[in-house]
This record gives C-alpha cells, sequence and structure tokens, in this order.
C-alpha cells in the first residue's frame, strides 16, 4: 500500500467510520455484511471474502457469508479457496497468509494470495475471515491491520447475534416454563372438581345413618356419571395431546359422508345440551372424504362445546361447500368472540383465553388437538373473529388422502 495522500486518508478515515456505524446499528449481520463489502473494496484490495463460522455442536466449520466482487467471480471462488486456510486458523488461532509460488500473467485465478484472521471474543475463536486477491499484489502490513480491525467488528456482529439468540432461547424457555406451571395448576384444579364431586356424592349415597329415596339416588348417580365422563374426557384429551405432540396417534382413514357425521355430533351433544341449537346447511351432492371418522368427530365435539362454553344461549351455523377436490366446513357463532391479539395463539398448546370467565373449565387443549388431527388429515384450520359478532372456525380437508399410508403424517409445526 503507498503512503496515501491526506484526501484518500480522509476516505479511508471515513469508511471505517461508516463501517463502525453499521456495526452498531445493525440487528443482522448477514445485512451488516452486505453493506460494509462495498466500503471495504474501495479502500482495500481483494476479489473474495468469506466468512467461515464454528459450529460448536457439530464440530464443523460452515461459511456463512461469502461475495466475490472482483476477479473469479463464481460460486466456487466464494467458498472453495478459503476453506484450507480457515480451518488450520481454527487449529492455530492467528493470522494466516498463502501466497503462490509463482504468478502467471496469463491466468491470475492460478495466483491466489490468500490471508485469513481468526474471528474471535475473548479467548474464544468464532470462526474466520478470508480475503483473497488473485494475481497479488502481496498482503502487507498495513493491509493485515485493516483486515484486524475488519474482522475484530464481524466478531462483534457474530457474537452479538448468538448472545441475541441465546436471550431469546431462555424467553421461550422461561415461557415454556410459565405455561407449563399454568397447565399444571389447570389440570389439578380441572382434576380435583369432578373427583371431588364424584367423592362427595359417593360418601353421601354410601353413609349408614341416612336413606335416600330412589329419585334422589338416582339424582346423585346422575351427578357421578357426568363428572366421571368429564374426568373421562380430560384423560383422554391429555393422552391425546401427547400422542399429536409426539406423531404417534394413528389415524384410520375411510370413506366418510361429513354432513351425515356432522349431524350425528349434533344430535348426541343436543342429548347432554338440549339448548344446544345448529343450523346446517350443505351442498348436494356432496362427495365423500378419506378421513378419521373417530378423529374428525372429536375436532367437531371440540369446537361445538367451546360454542357452548364461550357464546352461551348463541346458535350455531355449519356450512360444508366442495370445491376443486376439498371440503370446507366452518362453524359460526354469535358470542362474545376473541380478541384481536389472542388469535395467533388459539391453537398452542395448553393455551386459554386470558380474559373468559373464571367460571369457564378447560385446559387450553381442545383446539391444539384439533389443529394437529387436520394437519394429520393433511388439511388445515383457521379461526376468524370479532369481539361482540362472534367467532367463526374454517377447515378444509382434501376428499383423498396420500396414497403410501394409513396414517396421517403430523406436522411438528404448533
Amino acid at each position: 500500500m503507498t503512503t496515501p495522500d491526506p484526501t484518500t486518508q480522509a476516505v479511508e478515515v471515513h469508511h471505517l467510520y461508516e463501517i463502525s456505524r453499521i456495526v452498531t446499528q445493525s440487528t443482522d449481520w448477514n445485512s451488516a455484511l452486505d453493506q460494509i463489502v462495498p466500503l471495504l473494496r474501495s479502500i482495500f484490495i481483494f476479489d473474495n471474502l468469506a466468512v467461515y463460522l464454528a459450529d460448536p455442536f457439530h464440530h464443523t466449520l460452515d461459511v456463512m457469508f461469502a461475495r466475490a466482487v472482483g476477479r473469479g467471480r463464481s460460486a466456487e471462488a466464494d467458498i472453495a479457496w478459503g476453506e484450507n486456510i480457515a480451518n488450520q486458523i481454527m487449529d492455530h488461532p492467528e493470522v494466516k497468509i498463502i501466497e503462490p509460488a509463482t504468478v502467471s500473467a496469463q491466468n491470475r485465478l492460478a495466483s491466489p494470495y490468500i490471508l485469513g484472521i481468526p474471528l474471535q471474543a475473548g479467548e474464544r475463536t468464532l470462526g474466520v475471515l478470508v480475503l483473497i486477491r488473485f494475481g497479488g499484489p502481496p498482503f502487507n502490513q498495513a493491509y493485515i491491520h485493516l483486515a484486524q480491525f475488519i474482522a475484530q467488528q464481524i466478531s462483534l456482529l457474530v457474537e452479538r447475534q448468538n448472545l441475541q439468540k441465546a436471550y431469546d432461547l431462555l424467553e421461550a424457555q422461561s415461557k415454556e416454563s410459565r405455561v407449563q406451571e399454568d397447565f399444571i395448576s389447570t389440570i389439578t384444579h380441572e382434576l380435583r372438581t369432578p373427583l371431588g364431586f364424584i367423592k362427595g356424592y359417593t360418601t353421601t349415597l354410601l353413609r349408614s345413618d341416612t336413606e335416600w329415596d330412589p329419585q334422589m339416588q338416582q339424582e346423585f348417580l346422575k351427578i357421578i356419571d357426568q363428572e366421571t365422563d368429564r374426568l373421562q374426557e380430560l384423560i383422554e384429551n391429555l393422552l391425546d395431546s401427547a400422542r399429536l405432540q409426539s406423531g404417534t396417534l394413528k389415524m384410520i382413514f375411510q370413506p366418510v359422508r361429513l354432513d351425515s357425521l356432522v349431524r350425528s355430533t349434533i344430535e348426541h351433544l343436543r342429548m347432554h345440551h338440549p339448548t344446544f341449537t345448529a343450523h346446517l346447511e350443505t351442498d348436494t351432492p356432496l362427495s365423500p372424504i378419506e378421513a378419521d371418522p373417530k378423529r374428525i368427530n372429536q375436532v367437531l365435539e371440540n369446537l361445538f362445546h367451546n360454542a357452548i362454553k364461550y357464546a352461551p344461549g348463541s346458535d350455531v351455523w355449519v356450512k360444508i361447500k366442495e370445491q376443486d377436490g376439498e371440503i370446507t366446513l366452518t362453524i359460526e357463532d354469535h358470542g362474545p368472540g376473541i380478541p384481536q391479539r389472542y388469535l395467533p395463539f388459539v391453537f398452542e398448546r395448553f393455551f386459554r383465553n386470558p380474559d373468559a370467565s373464571p367460571n369457564i373449565h378447560g385446559t387450553g387443549l381442545g383446539l391444539f388437538i384439533c389443529k394437529k388431527i387436520i394437519q394429520a388429515h393433511h388439511g388445515n384450520i383457521q379461526v376468524n373473529s370479532i369481539q361482540g359478532k362472534g367467532t367463526t372456525f374454517i377447515i378444509r380437508l382434501p376428499l383423498h388422502q396420500p396414497k403410501g399410508g394409513d396414517f396421517g403424517e403430523l406436522s411438528e409445526e404448533a
């Protein structure tokens, strides 16, 4: 590097200041490097730049950023030239230079000068910065000092992103821990309530100092039966949730008339909830779908129970339409609705509306189970809601399942 005149030196200082400013203000190190490369190129001669980062879990060195800005612009030139020196520096973290034995004027790409600088945070080596010139000039001490400054800036970017990832992970773990604590509290309450009824009425019936007339005995036994059903439903939901989460719940597909299944589910619910009113509107004729009737019935019951709990007194409107090889099922109520801020979370495991009445029981598993079952049928489920006007669930299911298995493939996405 020749001795710069004052104007050149001022440009260098300005560009280095800009690089530091980008590093300070950037939240994404890839985008920061995209801005830094042209600034660096104007004060530092290089053809290729690559950043290799260490993966501490797999003990590998991966190229995370590469740009070819001069001679040798190709994907291979971006990455391959620097791999050898990067691995050497990871073994012995120090500045390394590789120079060609001879320089070919006819083929500059055969004469690379390679400079490698370790990216460090304290005593830890995060990765390696590699700069390449094809055909020279060699890297002198001034260029090496400049490259070390850039490596320090890149190290700051990488370390900040690592810290942000660690913080986000801790936040997610903390949130999961809080959710699980709330869930355990909810489950404890949900289990204690039916068990309390069952124990109380059973003890009452078994008292030897009191005789109950047949009508009263029948009333007590009816309550015990209802609470036992509630307890059984809770346990089944817990088991299904665990199986769906792990992808082990089997789907047994067979031809199903969805309109018939909806009608039978509504009639069954009316036996336990005489005031429940649902209106069914469907295309005719309607093609059968390949589905697991037991699991689709479970989805319908969960959604209808939601309407009964959260929109008491409201009629429910069910529409089934067939179009383009799929069935669309909508279930709509005119209840109080769900606040918009909670809509992105309603299908999450354990989520319950914080604004709902404390008298409404639930575990936060019902809609999670619905989503997983629909995903296992290669369909999707959505929710729309307007406060004060009601909530609509929209389910789309293919008429035919992909060939090659009896079970749905469960997505890991919740």
